[in-house]
């Protein structure tokens, strides 16, 4: 198990390596994660810590989100998230540590989740990748439909999971083995090879890599 760092999504640019090579980065904003809870096996039937990300102004925190704050005597956050941990793990940290972005080193490799962009309603071919049927031979209307969606006579309904038109992006996505190319511990930075799932300010979570390659 391993931390989950809550980031903010900035911008995606280039960077010049050492060797010349230019290639495309995702910087990432942490700034500093504050422990505001730690959940122990005995008391909460599970180990881990509650991470808090951004300020939040007073006159929009509600008495509740005010007195759970007061308790961990932190600011109060914007975001919440936890982090399971095993309890060894959790007797490491401190209610009201700050964990910053320097807990990464270059060349590791991360795996960052967050919420993909919503694209609205889409068709079949946008959304499943699906084949454009021919434009001519007698096709009519149906250049960019999804076919038949099941058998006429058994089982007689359409089979769970078609793949059909809907909603698309909107979701949770888990982007693994990106490479951390440069940790910049002083602004709270971290630069990632490729791309992370999400809009520009969007929240992420950023773990060490559960199946590096």
């Amino acid at each position: 198990m391993s931390i989950q760092l809550l980031c903010r999504k900035v911008a995606n640019t280039q960077i010049f390596m050492d060797s010349g090579e230019c290639i495309s980065v995702t910087v990432l904003e942490a700034g500093s994660n504050t422990v505001v809870q730690k959940k122990t096996e005995d008391k909460d039937g599970y180990s881990a810590i509650q991470l808090g990300f951004q300020e939040r102004k007073a006159a929009r925190t509600t008495k509740p989100q005010a007195g759970h704050f007061g308790k961990a005597n932190v600011s109060a956050k914007q975001i919440l998230k936890e982090s399971r941990l095993t309890a060894d793990e959790v007797e490491a940290y401190e209610v009201g540590q700050q964990i910053k972005v320097d807990i990464f080193e270059t060349g590791q490799k991360v795996d960052v989740t967050g919420t993909s962009k919503g694209r609205g309603t889409a068709g079949v071919v946008k959304r499943h990748n699906f084949q454009v049927m021919r434009r001519t031979h007698g096709t009519h209307e149906s250049h960019r439909h999804g076919g038949a969606i099941g058998a006429g006579a058994y089982p007689g309904r359409v089979v769970k999971g078609m793949k059909m038109s809907g909603r698309m992006g909107n979701e949770k996505v888990t982007v693994q083995n990106l490479e951390v190319v440069r940790v910049d511990a002083e602004r709270g930075l971290l630069y990632l090879r490729g791309a992370v799932p999400g809009h520009r300010d969007g929240i992420v979570r950023v773990r060490a890599a559960v199946k590096s390659s």
